[in-house]
């Protein structure tokens, strides 16, 4: 860990009559990496980021940045910007007040100050709104202010707390254009906490997926979706299908008495995963089992389906919007079938 930007020591959090909001995590983030914290309402990874922060001091373990023990620093000791999902604007301030306030509290002389903030203010495209007030903005531009706020101060990283929590979906995914194009041009570290399994697989370079304040599973976005380490990394990221059978030569054998092939399936294992794109679907009689289609819901540029299988067992099926009608309309029948590689085995069923 000596070589990486934030690297987190076995550090646990504990507050007063309640369970570990960080339990024994230790993780470490390289420089320059968009790194996000991903996990469910309560699972700790606010609280991870306020102790990088400096915020919250931890119970036991040792935050480090590029190899310097920064545990007992103060927030204001540290070169960290941070972005709040509520903004944190000053109301009665103007949006070059709100930028240069960091700046004030470092005391930089004020001609600095006005041109740093020009100049923070032309990266999040907010030129000519220097003398307007927050309640004279859109989300997105407060959602810009803050953000120009965290970065006029040059940090070395780049805190975000579910930033682009309160905006709606379309201005959200355009802001994450907007964010992930912002880190490449400063080349900063960003540490990123979110619930948004979507936002983290588009946006990061690594993720921490996180359950009651532990880490579950850490890697690359196409890692985490393609293979989760656990049942709960597979049911939390996308749109999942969990199967429980006993295993047999070359598969499980499910519920109705039919069996999923299995490239590998670990001794004791009875469980997979499987995404609901990886469901193909034939005529019926041709695959591993036949379904009936219970429910289609329209995606736009795909169809979700609900299949019934033997046994009582539900399925999702992800297919193109222009798949055979014969195979894909509410009470069809059609076989399902997938290729050997595409389950992955849960060994934590």
């Amino acid at each position: 860990m000596p070589d990486a930007a934030i690297a987190l020591e076995r550090v646990t959090k504990v507050f007063a009559g309640a369970a570990r909001a960080v339990d024994d995590v230790s993780l470490a983030i390289a420089e320059g990496e968009f790194f996000s914290l991903l996990g469910p309402s309560g699972c700790g990874k606010t609280t991870t980021l306020r102790m990088i922060a400096g915020f919250e001091a931890p119970d036991a373990g040792r935050v480090r940045e590029r190899g310097q023990d920064i545990t007992a620093l103060p927030p204001e000791a540290r070169n960290m910007g941070m972005v709040f999902q509520n903004y944190a604007l000053f109301p009665h301030r103007t949006v070059a007040e709100n930028v240069a306030f960091g700046l004030r509290m470092r005391n930089i002389p004020k001609p600095d100050i006005a041109a740093r903030v020009r100049q923070a203010l032309a990266m999040v495209r907010l030129e000519g709104l220097e003398d307007r007030r927050p309640a004279e903005l859109s989300g997105g531009q407060q959602q810009r202010v803050a953000l120009a706020r965290a970065i006029v101060i040059n940090p070395t990283v780049l805190l975000c707390d579910e930033p682009l929590g309160a905006l709606d979906k379309k201005l959200r995914q355009a802001m994450q254009f907007e964010l992930r194009e912002l880190h490449r041009r400063l080349g900063l570290t960003l540490v990123y906490v979110t619930h948004d399994q979507e936002e983290a697989l588009t946006m990061s370079d690594r993720i921490a997926v996180m359950t009651a304040g532990r880490i579950a599973q850490i890697g690359a976005p196409r890692e985490i979706y393609d293979r989760p380490a656990s049942r709960f990394v597979a049911d939390f990221i996308g749109d999942t299908n969990i199967l429980d059978g006993e295993p047999r030569e070359g598969g499980l054998a499910l519920p109705g008495g039919w069996v999923s092939p299995v490239a590998s399936l670990p001794e004791g294992v009875r469980s997979i995963a499987l995404r609901p794109e990886q469901v193909r679907l034939t005529a019926a009689g041709a695959g591993l089992v036949d379904a009936t289609v219970e429910e289609v819901n329209f995606l736009g540029g795909s169809l979700l389906l609900k299949l019934g299988l033997p046994a009582g067992v539900a399925l999702l099926a992800r297919v193109g919007r222009d798949a055979d009608p014969s195979l894909t309309s509410p009470g069809s029948r059609a076989g399902i079938t997938w290729r050997a590689e595409d389950p992955v085995p849960l060994a934590d069923a």
